[in-house]
């Protein structure tokens, strides 16, 4: 099995999807679970060896599970809320495109395929490519090798005819502001009346000294590579609406606003604004500029 997937050598931003990953399998593993995910249960099972020839800090952790509980039901509740928007989008258009950029090793497609959805999943070479070899793909679920700033993706995907959808689940605070703002345009030029559902950082939170204590947390509490720090963040979700005609807010959802058990006396902070937005998702439909 180790020959097959070969050194799993992920570093930076790549190595989030493994800790995601194993946070669903474990997560979709325990009792009363917020998410059941059995392809994560299964591609974790087949990694693991790997993990045992590692003894990087990160490997050590995920072969341990010893991923932080708050962060595994923060990740849980995130997929399912992203698996709700999009089976709503499929419930009006049931062979519906959805474009899932900066994927990782998420399996979205196996969790709300409805036998018509077509569902790109796009990252990074080194993702995908040990993705092709984890699951299996078929005529309505592609695997696209690219930087999302190469915007030659779309035009592979425009040519489904749509409706589309866009997610974009924990990416767009690793980019550069500049970059998520040429990005988010050429969505909105390319795949015009579509919804994009992303998550974004308060500004405060990736400048200053609370920026500092954010990587320093992704550093040391969660294993993470210093190239992982955020380097994007927003003063508010209405905030996009400045960056073009067309733009339109639509709503902001926090983690803490679901009532799960598993959230315990953490819910006491959904009232504090720092908190609240800290890491929060937000739809928007981008209307023809």
């Amino acid at each position: 099995m180790m020959d097959e997937l070969g050194t799993l050598d992920f570093s930076g931003v790549e190595e989030t999807g493994l800790l995601t990953l194993y946070s669903k399998a474990m997560e979709s593993q325990s009792a009363d679970p917020i998410l059941k995910d059995p392809m994560a249960e299964a591609i974790v099972a087949r990694i693991d060896p790997i993990l045992q020839q590692k003894d990087d800090a990160m490997a050590r952790q995920l072969r341990n599970q010893a991923v932080d509980p708050r962060l595994i039901v923060h990740l849980a509740l995130r997929s399912r809320k992203y698996d709700d928007y999009a089976r709503a989008f499929l419930a009006h258009n049931p062979a519906g495109v959805i474009v899932n950029i900066g994927c990782g090793l998420d399996m979205r497609f196996f969790r709300i395929d409805n036998g018509e959805v077509r569902l790109f999943d796009l990252d990074l070479p080194d993702v995908i490519d040990l993705k092709r070899q984890l699951c299996p793909q078929n005529e309505r679920y592609h695997l696209v090798a690219t930087s999302v700033l190469d915007f030659d993706w779309m035009d592979q995907i425009v040519t489904n005819g749509g409706p589309f959808l866009i997610l974009a689940e924990g990416i767009f605070m690793y980019l550069p502001e500049q970059e998520v703002k040429r990005l988010l345009l050429a969505i909105q030029d390319r795949f015009p009346e579509s919804d994009l559902v992303c998550e974004l950082t308060n500004r405060t939170w990736v400048e200053g000294l609370w920026g500092k204590l954010a990587q320093f947390k992704m550093q040391h509490r969660l294993k993470m590579q210093s190239q992982s720090a955020f380097q994007f963040g927003v003063s508010s979700p209405e905030e996009f609406e400045s960056w073009g005609k067309g733009i339109e807010f639509r709503e902001m959802w926090f983690y803490m606003d679901d009532d799960h058990p598993k959230i315990g006396w953490y819910r006491i902070f959904r009232g504090m604004k720092l908190i609240r937005t800290a890491q929060f998702t937000v739809r928007y439909t981008l209307h023809a500029a």
